[in-house]
């Protein structure tokens, strides 16, 4: 029988009681590892972490905890080759697609031990200067923002089982707040051997860093009113934590990473073999093939002039047929598989969904794949949609299948196009592709406030632009609407969730003995 999982909960390492639940190879479908949750003691191990996790952070000063998420970074790149040996085995990830979720996690890690650094040796941040409260300036107002005195739980999804813990743990700990992660259970493996190793490392005080694997059963009723909870998943889901008692009555606040049918938006005049057009090309093939579209900001709808529409899709047809698919260990493969057979079925029935008002314009699926069984390898070929009545094919704006699927869709006009993004009805990103500066300004202006970031690629930025689908610690992550209306990253604006805003009204000299 494989391993069974230790969660990290109260300060020691646990099983759950139970047989476990298996985690898979989703190439080979071999058994990999369980997990199990069952039988812990979970408000001894919340309460664990509030008061000796959170009471440990809190003492320390903004320099000293980026002090922590530097430590961090070293145990992290001291274990990167075991990190993508479990990626590949169980996320079933080219080492390309691996490096997305492992090094943008050390990445981003690094970056908040620099910001957290020049924040310097205080325990709380003054939030604008102090005014006065009358005439005379012998009664101020100062607000603060000062670390909330509970714990940050983390509810995280399958596709970025490292990013996903460490862009909302690098913040949470600079901000003096412990966490909890609860890891989705079919790529659990990976989060759990980067928190082991950073506990036995011994970088942080104990509660500080907590793992639960297995079932989230119970956790959300943990909660307490000064309590955290970030959940990156299904709306659907999303819908019964926002009705948990802990947020509508406790008041627990919450950050919602859900669905998002992120759009890529050629400008027109743009013509055929542009350098534009290929940008455009060559951005939605990478969104659709990296991670094997599983990825919350991939390209999920192609926005065009309908003069090119056709050229597009040839053109973006025949970059996709050069796409080999299946084992991740063979080099000459280039896009793995996705992390379950369920989510295999799931992509099958979202293109089922799709099929009556959109026509297949390329097809990789019944293409052969590299050292690995169909019937067992949870692998399929990238596909791309398209519709050529946009405004009808009302599916498209509404189901997002999360694989290596992409629909491309024509405009009549500018307005038309910007219309059609808007339609994803809040989504986290939308690039635009195009050479007229003015233009593009005034699209990423009209378009912004239905989209967390707006990404704007023109021949001059080719080399350096991050790319569509990559989230950068420096900017926003999040969007309104369908998109959750959450906000992660953005630099230290993300310390803002773990803090608390309050106001002191005191006298100047109470106000400068503060220590800000």
């Amino acid at each position: 029988m494989t391993e069974l999982l230790p969660n990290y909960v109260a300060g020691r390492w646990q099983a759950g009681s139970g047989a476990g639940t298996p985690l898979f190879d989703p190439v080979l479908g071999t058994e990999l590892a369980r997990v199990d949750a069952t039988g812990l003691d979970l408000p001894e191990a919340f309460a664990f972490a509030r008061e000796q996790g959170g009471n440990a952070l809190r003492a320390l000063t903004y320099r000293q905890r980026a002090g922590l998420l530097g430590a961090i970074v070293k145990v992290l790149q001291a274990n990167r080759d075991a990190y993508y040996e479990i990626a590949t085995a169980n996320s079933g990830t080219v080492k390309n697609d691996s490096a997305v979720d492992i090094d943008g996690a050390i990445f981003t890690v690094g970056q908040y031990a620099k910001w957290g650094d020049t924040l310097g040796d205080v325990r709380a941040l003054r939030d604008g200067e102090a005014v006065k409260l009358g005439k005379e300036p012998v009664f101020q107002s100062q607000h603060l923002q000062v670390p909330t005195h509970g714990v940050a739980l983390f509810i995280n999804a399958f596709n970025f089982p490292s990013w996903g813990l460490w862009e909302k743990a690098a913040p949470a700990l600079l901000s003096g707040v412990p966490v909890i992660v609860k890891p989705a259970t079919a790529t659990a493996w990976l989060t759990q051997r980067m928190v082991r190793d950073v506990v036995d490392a011994g970088v942080l005080p104990a509660g500080a860093l907590s793992v639960v694997c297995g079932s989230s059963a119970g956790l959300m009723d943990a909660l307490q009113p000064f309590d955290v909870a970030s959940f990156t998943g299904s709306a659907e889901t999303a819908a019964i934590i926002r009705s948990h008692p802990a947020v509508a009555e406790r008041s627990v606040r919450v950050n919602i990473e859900a669905d998002s049918l992120n759009s890529a938006l050629l400008l027109p005049g743009a013509a055929p073999g542009s350098d534009a057009f290929n940008l455009l090309v060559r951005e939605v093939v990478r969104e659709m093939t990296v991670k094997s579209g599983q990825k919350c900001t991939a390209i999920r709808r192609i926005l065009v002039p309908a003069e090119v529409y056709d050229a597009a899709a040839e053109a973006i047809g025949a970059k996709l047929a050069g796409v080999s698919v299946g084992n991740p260990r063979n080099e000459s493969v280039r896009m793995g598989s996705l992390v379950s057979r369920a989510q295999l079925d799931a992509v099958r029935d979202g293109l089922d969904a799709l099929a009556s008002q959109t026509t297949v314009l390329h097809d990789s699926r019944n293409k052969p794949l590299v050292d690995a069984d169909p019937k067992v390898a949870a692998c399929i070929g990238p596909v791309l949609l398209g519709a050529r009545d946009a405004d009808a094919a009302q599916r498209v704006h509404d189901v997002e299948v999360f694989g290596p699927v992409a629909t491309l869709l024509p405009y009549r006009d500018l307005a038309h196009g910007m219309a059609l993004a808007h339609r994803g009805q809040g989504s986290l990103v939308t690039s635009l592709y195009g050479s007229d500066d003015a233009a593009l300004a005034q699209v990423a202006l009209s378009v912004a406030p239905s989209h967390g970031r707006v990404h704007v690629v023109t021949p001059e930025v080719a080399q350096a632009h991050t790319g569509h689908g990559n989230v950068m610690p420096m900017s926003l992550h999040g969007g309104p609407g369908r998109a959750g209306g959450g906000a992660e990253l953005g630099g230290l604006r993300a310390l803002d969730f773990y803090h608390r805003r309050s106001a002191v009204q005191a006298s100047p000299g109470v106000l400068a003995a503060l220590g800000l």
